[in-house]
């Protein structure tokens, strides 16, 4: 079963493109618990997706023939939108998305929520996303990223099979956590330039209003409807923005000043 994929977030189409460069090809190592993988994708995994019950009854040949197209459908549904990728700042998303492939969705959001310090449930809402932006405003989000793939790097070095995969484990996560710092820098040195002309359109409302209507343009987003005047801002970050205003309420007198 193969499924239209829309590629049109480029986060998404970085964060492909980073894990799959990780990920490699066909294997089938009798010590990998994972068992025939191909491209990042189990046999268990491929199974569930196209709906073959019980799991071992799909093929490994199945599993070596999978295509490109099919293994990024699976990415975005069952990882991607899983941790709520399209609701986190740039460089992040990209931290949660690489740990969801490796170690599982529920762990690498229950790893971000336990950084934040609320509730493990593995599930990334409101809450959440709250708490993140409260905590991006007041360390950074570099330091955020930093703090997950220290953390994810612990997980894997108590794992019984670390000495037989570690090394690679490790050059993985150094290796997303410098594409993802680089990713945050480039989002934030976006946002500083896209923030003015967003302020613009509310320019002398309040400042629960402005952050009401960027939540419902970011939400809309998500759910495929675009609101007039956010052309060009992703559903993440006019959710990120929203956050800020209506919780932080920093530096909107300045933007608004300066408008």
């Amino acid at each position: 079963m193969e499924q239209e994929l829309n590629l049109a977030s480029e986060n998404l189409s970085i964060a492909l493109r980073e894990t799959l460069s990780h990920e490699g090809g066909y294997s089938d190592l009798s010590r990998d618990p994972g068992g025939a993988t191909n491209m990042g994708i189990t046999r268990k995994t491929l199974a569930r997706w196209r709906g073959i019950t019980p799991w071992w009854r799909l093929s490994r040949a199945e599993v070596k023939s999978l295509k490109l197209r099919e293994a990024k459908a699976i990415y975005k549904s069952q990882y991607w939108n899983r941790i709520a990728a399209n609701a986190l700042p740039g460089g992040l998303d990209l931290v949660l998305f690489d740990f969801a492939v490796n170690s599982g969705p529920a762990r690498a959001a229950k790893t971000l929520q336990h950084e934040l310090g609320v509730r493990k449930d593995g599930a990334i809402g409101p809450i959440t996303l709250n708490a993140l932006a409260k905590r991006v405003a007041r360390i950074g989000l570099a330091q955020i990223i930093r703090a997950v793939c220290g953390a994810r790097l612990g997980f894997l070095m108590r794992l019984s099979i670390f000495a037989t995969f570690g090394r690679g484990w490790k050059r993985r996560v150094d290796a997303i956590e410098r594409a993802s710092l680089d990713l945050a820098d480039i989002n934030q040195n976006y946002q500083r330039k896209r923030r003015k002309p967003i302020m613009d359109i509310f320019s002398g409302y309040k400042t629960y209003l402005m952050g009401v209507f960027m939540l419902l343009a970011g939400v809309g987003q998500l759910l495929g409807v675009d609101m007039p005047g956010f052309d060009g801002h992703s559903a993440g970050n006019l959710i990120m923005e929203a956050f800020a205003i209506i919780f932080l309420r920093k530096g909107l007198k300045s933007e608004i000043g300066n408008a």
